[in-house]
């Protein structure tokens, strides 16, 4: 039976002792603490409580005595911070989008852990300890990492079903973009390939990756190619894959000018897909230039329709795109000028031509630009009937939203480079960028802030950890919540 003793040294000196009775001796266990007022006192006498139900279980007789509200600060040491609450934030969002339904806790907590610090798989397991106190074994994931590459599929069917149920999608409009990932390494194999990259790491192997989003940029399908594919054979089997799988009937898709070509026109006639896709008005013929020339009127916002073999083509004039080519045609002219005036520099540039190993101005090709100065171009096999040339213009520049997604997935989550050098990690790696992927666009279209913003905001709410050196437990305190903290609740529909 342990009990507590007030020894009285003064009449503001008391101090709190837990002793037992052993062989007819006071033995004390623990000196609590001297307190010099009243309150100090109370508090000792808590800790005393504690401590004695900690080592014996022994519950107390009285039903009001205060266990654990109490700490003092003498006897207590602080023993580091948690995220806990951002960590209850994200797993809330996944709850509400769905990604429960994957049932796998140690993949969801890497992907709060991508959208959080994004570091490598194993890193990220030590930083889940580090950041929430939650462990896993690292024998756990290489066991279990192999099975997850079968939730890609789970995974976007989860994304599309929350797209349409909170973004209201229903198929009509896909937007449709490629990227390139590269890896730190210099090996080439079956996926990993050298080909034209969009980092300028022309000399490391890359895989190509075709992202889907719908008009918000709210992520739905991906698909992985190898790294030297040229990016216009990819549109087809991603958007036949796309349609295929989920059963759909009327479908367009907007995409930008290097995935038109003849053999991707034919195929997308072929399925019944409607398009959307930019026009590269300097490749086209002298008599298609010759008839935009003469049909458009110089107007802002003045737009002509032509049918050509890729079906019809809109284009629309702009004073502002006008003196943007303008002075980006007159630079280069110079350039050229100045090259054709030192041959010695020897450099092949726009509106240069060579004959017989003389350097000459291209006088036709600068005709030939002067005429589309201020002029865009975009590639429809919808009629006018059913969409009006502003409505496909419109559309085509919110192709916009599929580069914010590939930023947030290359720059906030670190998508690239890739440390991996075998093919089913690189897909896992994939899977779990894309997972987060949605979770952070979703968070952004809510709170209009950039997913890094609303972190940091999250990670200022910490949970401080304390040690009660006399019970040995735990305590830990939240900081309280501010109103940038409580605005970003409230629009992402958690504030209860």
């Amino acid at each position: 039976m342990y009990k507590i003793r007030q020894i009285k040294y003064s009449e503001s000196s008391v101090s709190i002792q837990v002793y037992k009775i052993e062989n007819r001796k006071r033995v004390i266990v623990r000196h609590i603490g001297t307190a010099r007022n009243e309150q100090e006192k109370s508090d000792l006498l808590v800790l005393a409580n504690d401590f004695i139900e900690k080592i014996s279980k022994q519950l107390f007789l009285f039903e009001d005595q205060q266990s654990g509200n109490v700490f003092y600060i003498r006897q207590t040491e602080f023993i580091g911070v948690h995220y806990t609450f951002l960590y209850d934030v994200l797993s809330k969002i996944i709850l509400a989008i769905g990604f429960d339904k994957l049932n796998n806790t140690l993949l969801l907590d890497l992907v709060i852990m991508r959208i959080m610090e994004p570091a490598s798989k194993l890193r990220s397991i030590a930083l889940l300890e580090e950041y929430f106190g939650i462990k896993h074994r690292r024998q756990n994931y290489y066991k279990t990492a192999p099975e997850w590459l079968k939730l890609k599929s789970k995974a976007e069917g989860i994304a599309l079903a929350f797209a349409r149920k909170h973004y209201a999608f229903n198929y009509d409009l896909l937007f449709y973009d490629v990227t390139t990932l590269y890896f730190e390494t210099f090996e080439e194999d079956e996926l990993r390939k050298n080909g034209f990259s969009k980092d300028n790491k022309f000399q490391q192997p890359q895989i190509l990756v075709a992202l889907m989003v719908s008009k918000e940029g709210f992520p739905i399908a991906y698909e992985v190619f190898a790294g030297n594919t040229f990016e216009g054979h990819t549109i087809i089997p991603a958007v036949k894959s796309f349609i295929l799988k989920n059963k759909v009937k009327n479908f367009t898709v907007v995409a930008d000018a290097a995935m038109i070509s003849t053999e991707n026109i034919e195929a997308l006639r072929e399925n019944d897909i409607s398009y959307i896709v930019g026009a590269r008005l300097g490749n086209l013929s002298h008599e298609l230039i010759e008839a935009i020339d003469k049909s458009i009127l110089r107007e802002d916002g003045k737009s002509i329709r032509i049918k050509t073999d890729k079906g019809y083509l809109v284009c629309s004039y702009s004073t502002v795109r006008y003196r943007k080519d303008k002075y980006e045609m007159e630079k280069q002219i110079e350039n050229a000028k100045y090259i054709i005036e030192n041959p010695s520099k020897n450099k092949k540039l726009k509106f240069t031509t060579t004959k017989e190993e003389i350097i000459a101005l291209n006088q036709k090709l600068i005709d030939k630009t002067q005429k589309i100065l201020g002029i865009k171009g975009y590639y429809t096999n919808i009629e006018e009937s059913l969409l009006s040339n502003d409505t496909i213009i419109e559309r085509y520049h919110e192709l916009f939203r599929i580069e914010q997604a590939f930023r947030i997935a290359k720059s906030d989550l670190q998508t690239r480079p890739i440390f991996h050098y075998k093919e089913e990690p690189i897909k896992l790696h994939l899977l779990i960028c894309f997972t987060a992927l949605v979770i952070s666009k979703h968070i952004e279209l809510q709170t209009n802030k950039s997913i890094r913003k609303c972190i940091h905001e999250c990670k200022r709410i910490t949970t401080a950890r304390l040690k009660n050196k006399i019970t040995g437990k735990e305590i830990k305190i939240k900081a309280n919540l501010n109103p940038v903290i409580m605005e970003i609740l409230r629009k992402i529909n958690l504030l209860t």
